[in-house]
């Protein structure tokens, strides 16, 4: 297959991309040998696909069921999918799960770590993404994370839950310590997780300090503890959002921590700055953590879109895109090199994070790539439109037309609608 006259990030001009064998094989500018298959970028920029670094694929369009978040509150949304997750079916939980990749790839996010409730009355929810992983293998490359809602410590039997998904079906440990009944609590909690993590041998991925509450200060045990266990590299800490109310000073030693530890920063700027500063009075506090600040000290950070229509967030399509252009907004990285660089935050960032190393456009690398609508970064961000192909392992996965949508799976053909919406009938 040979892509041609593409823009490359970093690169001048034109360029033709040659793949064979769900491979890279070439970069230049004319590949010489014609392709079976030829696709035309026409100038447009070819970029790799991106990442979704933290979803919640159990409780994906759920909106509505069984009522919607009329507050607007993290909190809220807990209640609600504490009743809804009462009667989790894999069969329905798989259809929803399936839906909602669908609506990812046709955005270009061939990958995805996806958290897992762990805490929930049965294992359909882990049941059905391990079917769908196998299922949508050739379009979707999905990781998951054993998520303890409801905390480590604040249920008997929590732990043994948690544990107990690490052993059988998750790649990745989770935690949640600012959730705990007290700090001490929370603080053993992250060791609890890092123990399940080296018996395991297996990566952090912990939703940390998800509050306006600025006294809430768990990402720097995360960060200490990840040095003292030499787990360099291996962890992320998302959400982090009590860190837009931290002072200068403090926040000046925490950054010099994150970067010595090399934890990755997932910040998921939809849903923070939808759920926090609920509490805030005028003026109001952005809600998200400061990402900038922490990437220009060397912090490695990467985004989520965290929920699609569901008992937190209503809106949403899976859409990488979208998630960074409100980063871009709140944390005011549009400057014009700024801008360009932010497109890391959703590829080469998260692929560190991910574990990817044979990732982006360049010889050896995986053919996971797309052309997307517009000649640069700005003007993709600035249309915010769905790419015009997706590739997979070098095969065509997706394709954007301006009347459909249509996904090819296990040589299936999906035509789909992303943003319908759950509840409404057709």
């Amino acid at each position: 297959m040979v892509v041609r006259g593409a823009r490359i990030r970093g690169r001048e001009g034109l360029w033709d991309v040659g793949v064979r064998g769900g491979r890279i094989v070439e970069v230049s500018r004319r590949v010489g040998e014609r392709g079976e298959e030829e696709f035309e970028a026409g100038g447009r920029l070819l970029a790799p696909n991106f990442f979704d670094m933290h979803i919640h694929l159990d409780s994906v369009l759920t909106l509505g069921d069984p009522r919607h978040n009329e507050s607007g509150t993290l909190l809220e949304g807990i209640e609600i999918w504490s009743e809804r997750r009462e009667r989790l079916g894999v069969e329905e939980a798989l259809e929803r799960m399936r839906e909602a990749v669908y609506w990812m790839v046709s955005n270009g996010t061939t990958y995805l770590r996806t958290h897992i409730d762990c805490t929930a009355p049965t294992d359909a929810a882990a049941e059905a993404v391990l079917r769908l992983r196998e299922e949508v293998g050739d379009i979707m490359d999905i990781q998951v994370t054993a998520f303890p809602q409801s905390g480590i410590l604040t249920d008997e039997g929590n732990v043994e839950m948690l544990e107990r998904a690490v052993e059988r079906w998750a790649d990745n440990v989770g935690m949640i310590p600012h959730i705990e009944f007290t700090r001490e609590d929370g603080v053993r909690s992250i060791e609890i997780a890092f123990e399940l993590a080296k018996r395991y041998g297996k990566p952090i991925d912990g939703h940390v300090d998800e509050t306006d509450d600025e006294h809430s200060r768990f990402l720097e045990v995360v960060a200490a503890k990840t040095i003292r266990e030499k787990m360099f590299g291996r962890v992320s800490a998302s959400h982090v959002t009590a860190s837009h109310g931290y002072n200068g000073a403090y926040l000046a030693k925490l950054y010099r921590m994150l970067r010595r530890a090399e934890v990755t920063i997932i910040a998921n700027p939809l849903i923070n700055i939808h759920l926090q500063g609920r509490f805030d009075t005028l003026p109001k506090r952005r809600g998200m953590a400061p990402i900038k600040e922490m990437a220009g000290f060397g912090v490695n950070v990467a985004l989520g879109h965290d929920c699609v229509m569901d008992p937190w967030f209503p809106l949403g399509i899976g859409s990488m895109l979208h998630a960074l252009y409100v980063a871009v907004l709140v944390g005011h990285m549009t400057g014009y090199g700024e801008l360009k660089r932010t497109f890391d935050l959703i590829t080469v960032n998260a692929a560190k994070a991910y574990g990817v190393t044979d990732y982006g456009i360049e010889a050896g690398s995986r053919a996971d790539f797309q052309i997307l609508d517009g000649r640069d970064e700005l003007e993709v961000l600035a249309r915010l439109r769905p790419p015009l192909y997706v590739f997979k392992n070098g095969k065509l996965v997706c394709e954007n037309t301006k009347h459909e949508t249509k996904i090819h799976n296990n040589g299936k053909t999906v035509r789909i609608d992303p943003g319908k919406v759950p509840y409404l009938p057709d």
